[in-house]
């Protein structure tokens, strides 16, 4: 193995050079974009609130809209017992299916 060259000290403040002007141009980067990416950050948690919350009332609207579903059911088969006078269940389906499919 060949003995090591010795490095010109001109080489070695050129390199010494660019490493702290990197590490400064970096720290003097970071600083700069660090406030943006906090206010993105930031930005991101609003839409998400309003996300998550536009998802929770989708889901109790419709929760809401079979709950409605089912109560006109109800009313459709009191109205049809108190037509027909009759508690069977079997046929009360038969008779709320002759009827219209859908009540909207």
């Amino acid at each position: 193995m060949a003995p090591p060259v010795a490095v010109s000290p001109l080489i070695k403040t050129a390199r010494y050079s660019a490493l702290i002007v990197g590490i400064f141009y970096g720290k003097k980067r970071y600083d700069y974009l660090k406030p943006i990416a906090a206010e993105e950050r930031r930005i991101e948690e609003e839409e998400k609130k309003v996300r998550d919350e536009q998802a929770r009332i989708a889901k109790a609207l419709a929760e809401g809209t079979l709950f409605v579903l089912e109560h006109i059911r109800s009313v459709q088969c009191l109205k049809l017992v108190a037509q027909y006078r009759c508690c069977d269940m079997a046929l009360l389906s038969v008779l709320l299916s002759q009827q219209t499919k859908t009540p909207f």
